[in-house]
């Protein structure tokens, strides 16, 4: 294998001008993939519904099609699992990404059609490969097998050509068979439901491999490097896997986690954050030492953006790639070749570069707080935890945070539960660190702690480790997709992990 590098190499490099077409043309890359959607969609159940044929550009469209929840296009997936045909999308649909629903606690069914297999997920992975090793052309990534720490294989059949699972499920049962040659553990332990399980036997078929790229979510990453070292007697991950190049990550902010996986590799290796949902694949990091993810523009999707302030309205506004702004808060709305519609993801997004589009997940739509006008999003509270972690000398393994309201005894507060590796010497001294930290990237919160008039310091709880393991297990969501809220703007999550404690 190590033979066929170069080769590898130079073809990534020869792919690498179809990238560089969109990259450097984005606006027109958008408005055909608009174009191909709504006219391959015309006679659809949808298209005909909202009269395809007579759209000829954007603004016909946004002023046409409303912007779409999960809830508003739930009757045409239903149609569609039932089996009925040439609803949202012309071509067959067979299968059916199930999602872990984040924001709420009902799963929500994703259409994945053949299109946006191959020409959504399937075409950005080859896309990932190209800049990487356009990045890094004497890479000998391919030398080795990639560990792939996927979801649970939890695929259903509601009839002999209908199926569903979590999108790792979707994802390896149609992939090409060559994969196999390539990725690690086989599929019967990969995507195993009982995840303790699934840990030892991951560890004990992937030590005598030789890895050269991890993909996963860190925190299942991190399980499974101590119980290897725990098999192994070694100290490092680089001991047992000395060829280890690259951590492919996603689903998570990778802020928290960064100095603790440094830690358990034990030597510099390449981290690149992909943007791989449900929905589809929309950006990957193709600069390792840039801050944010390339926008895929040419990949079966449309994009339009809508800002936070418009959200909840009947008929919110979006703008487009021409107008969007770096370091604003918007939800990103999408069109694509799965037959969804200018559906809401649900995430919040942040443009890091125009020059090509960059992006970054900033949080999600239902998880932040925002109890007293402080406007707290994921991206305050994972900078914040690494800052104070950084700054005390600790590790933080989770974390979820509340509002506490205003009561007789004073006004309100935020309140933490931490699950620490080791707790801090001094918990005054990570909560100030860590109250100093949202005070410098949100001024909003700033303002609302000046002289405690609005909001008082934070209320932090160190919980015993494992207290979200459990919490996820008594929810049936222990594994795969399934995360951690950081944030939310009721008590209900955080009452019931204290229920654990």
């Amino acid at each position: 294998m190590r033979l066929l590098s170069p080769a590898i190499s130079r073809l990534a490099r020869m792919r690498m001008w179809r990238i560089e077409s969109w990259m450097i043309h984005p606006a027109e890359a958008q408005r055909e993939v608009l174009q191909d959607l709504v006219t391959t969609a015309q006679y659809t159940q949808f298209g005909q519904q909202y009269d395809f044929a007579r759209l000829f550009n954007v603004k016909e469209f946004k002023q046409t099609v409303p912007v779409h929840e999960y809830e508003d296009i739930k009757p045409y997936i239903e149609q569609m699992m039932k089996g009925e045909e040439n609803i949202l999308w012309p071509t067959p649909v067979s299968w059916f990404a199930k999602s872990s629903g984040t924001t709420a606690d009902k799963s929500k069914f994703i259409p994945v059609s053949d299109e946006s297999l191959a020409e959504g997920h399937y075409k950005a992975s080859k896309d990932v490969l190209t800049l990487y090793y356009h990045n890094f052309p004497a890479s000998d990534l391919l030398t080795g097998k990639g560990l792939v720490i996927g979801g649970s294989h939890q695929v259903a059949s509601l009839n002999e050509d209908i199926h569903y699972g979590d999108l790792s499920a979707v994802l390896m049962q149609n992939a090409p068979f060559w994969s196999n040659w390539i990725r690690t553990p086989d599929l019967s332990i990969a995507l195993m439901n009982e995840w303790e399980s699934k840990i030892e036997k991951m560890a004990l078929t992937t030590i005598p491999e030789n890895i050269t790229s991890i993909s996963g979510v860190p925190t299942w990453t991190i399980v499974l490097f101590r119980r290897i070292l725990e098999l192994t007697g070694k100290k490092i991950i680089a001991e047992v896997w000395p060829n280890l190049e690259l951590y492919l990550h996603g689903g998570v902010s990778f802020v928290p986690y960064r100095e603790q996986m440094q830690q358990l590799i034990g030597k510099p290796i390449n981290y690149l954050e992909m943007y791989n949902a449900s929905e589809g694949f929309f950006a990957a990091q193709d600069q390792p030492d840039q801050d944010g993810m390339l926008l895929f523009t040419d990949h079966g999707i449309f994009y339009e953006f809508m800002p936070m302030e418009e959200y909840g309205k009947k008929f919110p506004e979006t703008v487009g790639l021409q107008q969007v702004e770096i370091g604003k808060n918007y939800a990103p709305v999408i069109s694509t070749n799965g037959g969804l519609w200018r559906y809401i993801v649900g995430d919040t997004i942040q443009f890091t570069s125009l020059v090509p589009y960059r992006i970054k997940v900033s949080g999600r739509l239902k998880h932040f707080i925002n109890a007293f006008g402080e406007e707290l999003i994921i991206n305050n509270s994972d900078y914040a935890i690494a800052n104070a972690a950084s700054q005390t000398g600790v590790v933080v393994n989770e974390y979820t945070a509340a509002p506490l309201f205003f009561s007789e005894e004073g006004v309100g507060a935020h309140e933490w539960l931490i699950e620490f590796e080791h707790p801090p010497h001094s918990m005054d001294d990570f909560m100030y660190e860590l109250d100093m930290a949202l005070k410098r990237v949100n001024s909003d919160y700033e303002a609302k702690r000046h002289k405690d008039i609005a909001l008082r310091k934070p209320v932090i709880q160190a919980v015993e480790k494992g207290t979200f393991h459990t919490w996820l297990q008594q929810k049936g969501k222990l594994g795969g997709q399934h995360k951690v809220p950081r944030l939310s703007n009721d008590r209900k999550i955080i009452e019931e992990i204290k229920r654990c404690l």
